[in-house]
């Protein structure tokens, strides 16, 4: 039977066998295991995630050992890891509210939960960190001026006073760390820690007529220059 025919003969199977896969998986209890997993598995992967997210926006700024191309897959490795984390975390809180860990009064306004008031508001208050970072990042063309930049960078470091808040809260409001799990946390704040002390010991380069928005493209940075040289030598 031709490869074509066979396709045709067994597409309509297809929705069948969905619906039997899924009807399979609910008498076994899948969906109770998976959302027992969630609960705190969520959490864990939204500070990987975030994690990579904080690592690779620091090196999208290196300029000793990364160049111009490297940078570039680096701000696109950070903004997909940035957008995953995000999501891991949107998960992360529905999970928790559906299963009465708290409550959707503490998952919006920090430091109200009943219970354990710090340890879940530092949660709360690193996800509107994290998203407040997200947001002008994905809007930092808005931030072209001196006195934006400013304001950008402001917004954009918050992300590291979220990721140790989000820290502290993934090792202390839920159930006790697996003994992997805290040498895993102690790994992420090795990592960023070194990865934050190269970016600072790093040779700050001076900003140039031509000089986008903070932690622009450099080729974008070069050609604005390119360009206002050739504009001088026109007019001269």
């Amino acid at each position: 039977m031709p490869a074509s025919r066979l396709r045709t003969a067994l597409r309509p199977a297809l929705p069948a066998a969905v619906l039997l896969f899924l009807a399979v998986a609910a008498q076994a209890g899948a969906p109770q295991r998976a959302l027992e997993f969630l609960d705190f598995g969520a959490g864990v992967l939204a500070l990987v995630a975030l994690t990579g997210t904080v690592l690779w926006g620091l090196a999208a700024t290196d300029r000793l050992l990364l160049h111009s191309g490297h940078r570039l897959v680096a701000q696109a490795v950070h903004r997909g890891t940035g957008v995953a984390g995000l999501g891991f975390l949107a998960l992360h809180i529905g999970v928790k509210v559906a299963r009465a860990r708290t409550s959707g009064t503490a998952a919006v306004v920090p430091f109200a939960d009943d219970g354990r008031p710090l340890l879940i508001g530092l949660g709360t208050l690193a996800g509107y960190l994290f998203l407040a970072a997200a947001v002008t990042g994905a809007v930092r063309g808005a931030f072209t001026s001196r006195r934006g930049s400013r304001w950008w960078r402001m917004l954009h470091m918050g992300a590291y006073v979220a990721w140790c808040a989000a820290l502290v809260h993934g090792l202390k409001s839920g159930r006790p760390a697996a003994d992997w799990v805290t040498a895993g946390y102690m790994l992420c704040v090795a990592g960023v820690a070194v990865a934050l002390v190269l970016r600072l010991r790093a040779p700050r380069r001076t900003a140039g007529p031509g000089a986008g928005p903070p932690g622009g493209d450099a080729g974008t940075s070069r050609a604005a220059a390119r360009s206002a040289r050739h504009t001088r030598g026109a007019r001269s």
